[in-house]
């Protein structure tokens, strides 16, 4: 069997952040286990958020094609500072109530001018140079993994230029159902262009991939056809050496992006309410938000006299330095995505807050897939953001077994160990037939 694969994605090292760690995971244990993953990646992307300390998972041996993108995204932050914004987040881009000239110009622009995203000028060079290199490499299996998914596209063209290529195509995030577009002012045709294409990446590709059981009925009911899952994890070798030390103050972490379809308000008011009716808990307790914050949110933090006081914001950190912060946090907070796919939402950090051992309290819908897996595990706590009462009442629960000097032991996370994920990607891989 020809164990060489192709895997075509956009986030790489230096690229930071969990939607980067899927696939070099990937890429790490499918090594140990013989395959010749080759993955071809852009040379100078656009992305905000980049971790050197993650390239010492990528194996000398694989071999890693960079290959040249244009962008335009470089263009709004140009437009951003002309119209005031002198440091524009990216964060500050999504939003889902009132917004700004540059916000409605920019979704509006974003959403109708480059369908499905702004990196689909990287397609056509990228199957110009694939074609000739997956003959010349003899490579008869390749994966595209998505959101961005222009980087499907590059499967689709792949394919129909040599039909015997067997063609993978993960998604990360639905497609056509994806909460972001909600954020960018599609026109009718922009939304239907959308889903065409979805339609003939659903129907093309050989096998379909996606994250999480939600994701897997919903493709499979918008395409008629198997969907596999294979969800996201962690890798147990980065929490070898986690060790757990006592707190000085109630320690409560977030990691991740905060924009407005992730918005902590609830249980930051949740936050406020304890520390006005138990007044230990104002000089007991801290939070902090680690990633990048949109604006909005942390002016409502900084306003507030009781938050203001408890709340750190830290910018993004290496990944090798967040896994020390686990030993240190005696709450992780988890905040959903509220849209309608918010079931679906099983982020990459989720995962690792299993691995941390910390309990964890989930703000989003409590019948959703975070919050089956929470039932399962006993690893935490999950409330629908319109119940403050629940949320207070989760946390000082927390807080109580906290101050005894108590331990909360969650279990079952080893299911969703990178290497136990790798198995099941070969599992799949195996099935295919050399052609």
């Amino acid at each position: 069997m020809n164990k060489r694969v192709l895997i075509v994605t956009y986030y790489w090292p230096p690229s930071g952040g969990s939607g980067v760690q899927r696939w070099l995971k990937f890429v790490k244990y499918l090594t140990q286990a013989g395959w010749e993953p080759y993955v071809f990646t852009p040379e100078n992307p656009s992305f905000t958020i980049q971790d050197a300390s993650l390239q010492k998972d990528i194996p000398a041996s694989v071999e890693v094609i960079r290959f040249p993108i244009w962008e335009p995204y470089q263009l709004f932050f140009k437009m951003a500072r002309l119209l005031g914004n002198k440091s524009p987040q990216q964060a500050d881009f999504i939003t889902t109530g009132r917004k700004s000239l540059l916000q409605k110009v920019s979704a509006w622009v974003r959403g109708n001018f480059f369908i499905p995203d702004a990196r689909v000028f990287w397609v056509k060079p990228s199957v110009r140079y694939l074609i000739d290199f997956l003959e010349r490499n003899k490579i008869d299996k390749i994966i595209t993994t998505g959101p961005p998914h222009s980087i499907h596209l590059i499967g689709l063209k792949l394919k129909r230029l040599n039909p015997t290529l067997y063609w993978f195509a993960d998604f990360r995030d639905p497609w056509s159902e994806w909460d972001l577009l909600d954020t960018l002012s599609l026109t009718w045709w922009a939304r239907r262009r959308h889903k065409k294409l979805e339609q003939t990446v659903l129907t093309l590709a050989d096998e379909v991939i996606t994250i999480a059981p939600y994701h897997v009925q919903r493709f499979e009911e918008l395409s008629g056809r198997h969907v596999h899952l294979i969800t996201n994890g962690f890798d147990e070798d980065d929490f070898s050496g986690i060790v757990h030390c006592k707190t000085e103050k109630f320690t409560v972490r977030h990691i991740g992006i905060v924009d407005e379809l992730r918005d902590p308000k609830p249980f930051m008011v949740a936050v406020k309410t304890l520390c006005q009716e138990h007044g230990e808990i104002a000089n007991k307790i801290v939070i902090e938000f680690i990633g990048k914050i949109n604006s909005s949110f942390k002016y409502f933090v900084k306003a507030d006299p009781v938050l203001a006081p408890i709340t750190r914001f830290v910018d993004h950190l290496p990944h090798d330095q967040l896994l020390k912060l686990y030993g240190a946090t005696d709450l992780q907070l988890l905040v959903l995505a509220h849209t309608v796919i918010a079931p679906g939402n099983l982020p990459g950090k989720f995962f690792e807050y299993l691995a941390s051992g910390n309990p964890i309290l989930a703000i989003g819908p409590v019948l959703g897939d975070a919050g089956r897996i929470l039932k399962q595990s006993e690893a935490g706590s999950i409330r629908e953001r319109e119940d403050a009462h629940g949320i207070a009442t989760d946390l000082f629960s927390y807080y109580s077994t906290w101050r005894n000097g108590e331990k909360v032991q969650s279990k079952g996370s080893a299911l969703y160990s990178r290497k136990n994920l790798t198995n099941q990607l070969i599992h799949l891989l195996g099935e295919v037939k050399s052609n």
